[in-house]
């Protein structure tokens, strides 16, 4: 009797969670068929591909493909832009969206602070297609802005943007943290939203001027959210913007130099040789780094701050 009643608590316990079940359906097959499914394409990375032959019967290329990255006179230059960019987009733009999310979470007009998060948020939503366009109506030698109508009423020369690579290590960095940091920004002030106003009341009435509150109550209040955002984006820090490094310079030959990375690479290698697998190693060599990286990130997390770790 006992046994028959504590199995139909069971049921009726797992039957209150059906529709959630029913719901998690549509998503968990997204990620099956989009994230899992396609994973067994790595075998591309290992094959030299005749489409007569199909994927399977392509002849087995063992670790040659990778050698593409590596044995070349660019590796050292695309691995250290790729690194490079990657790390001081990541500082520069973590910086700036802490500070101008406490700076949106200061002001106290609905109206101002509704329209200063649509004007930040506004370029994450522009194509990268249509900022390199704007960049060039910025800086093309003929008709520019910036050489018309800034550098030759000063009485200055007129430069040729496109073919100076020591202006462009700025001019990249310039325009990615103008075009992403908005999105960041807008997370870390939903995170300053939910801060209890009652500690900020707490530290006026002990005497704390302003900045002893960011650096002692919204700062740590932050430091989950920063954490997080970080360790995804170091993730990624082997992958670039082919927009920002391919399109926006216009795909010049003279800025190779500081330009090229690893994605870009891959393409032009992609166009020129039509090697599928040689593509394919490259995906798989950025997604191992980016994997080994969050790991060793996140068991640096988890020695100094257990609970902020992602796992």
């Amino acid at each position: 009797m006992n046994a028959a009643l504590g199995t139909n608590k069971r049921k009726h316990k797992y039957k209150r969670f059906v529709p959630l079940y029913v719901m998690m359906v549509p998503g968990l097959l997204y990620l099956l068929i989009n994230n899992y499914v396609p994973m067994a394409g790595i075998i591309i990375a290992f094959k030299h591909i005749n489409w007569n032959s199909g994927i399977l019967g392509s002849p087995f290329a063992g670790l040659s493909n990778f050698e593409y990255l590596f044995k070349t006179k660019e590796a050292w230059v695309i691995t250290r832009n790729t690194l490079g960019y990657n790390v001081l987009f990541i500082v520069l733009g973590t910086v700036i969206s802490i500070g101008v999310a406490i700076l949106l979470n200061e002001i106290r007009s609905k109206f101002w602070k509704k329209s200063y998060q649509t004007v930040i948020l506004l370029p994450y939503l522009i194509s990268m297609v249509i900022v390199s366009y704007l960049v060039f109506a910025m800086l093309s030698s003929e008709s520019g802005f910036v050489n018309n109508s800034i550098l030759e009423p000063l009485g200055l020369d007129g430069l040729t943007w496109y073919t100076e690579p020591k202006y462009w290590p700025f001019i990249l960095t310039i325009v990615h943290i103008w075009k992403v940091f908005g999105y960041s920004c807008i997370i870390y002030y939903a995170t300053l939203v939910g801060i209890d106003r009652g500690y900020y009341e707490a530290a006026v009435i002990d005497g704390a001027n302003r900045w002893q509150q960011i650096v002692n109550i919204t700062l740590p209040a932050l430091k989950p959210t920063v954490i997080t955002l970080v360790l995804l984006q170091v993730g990624t820090i082997f992958y670039s913007d082919f927009g920002l490094f391919y399109q926006v310079p216009m795909d010049s030959g003279p800025l190779y130099d500081v330009t090229n990375t690893i994605d870009t690479y891959v393409y032009r290698g992609l166009i020129k040789l039509n090697d599928v697998g040689m593509s394919s190693a490259a995906g798989v060599y950025q997604s191992l780094v980016g994997f080994t990286l969050v790991y060793i990130a996140n068991r640096l997390v988890t020695r100094f701050s257990k609970e902020n770790a992602l796992f």
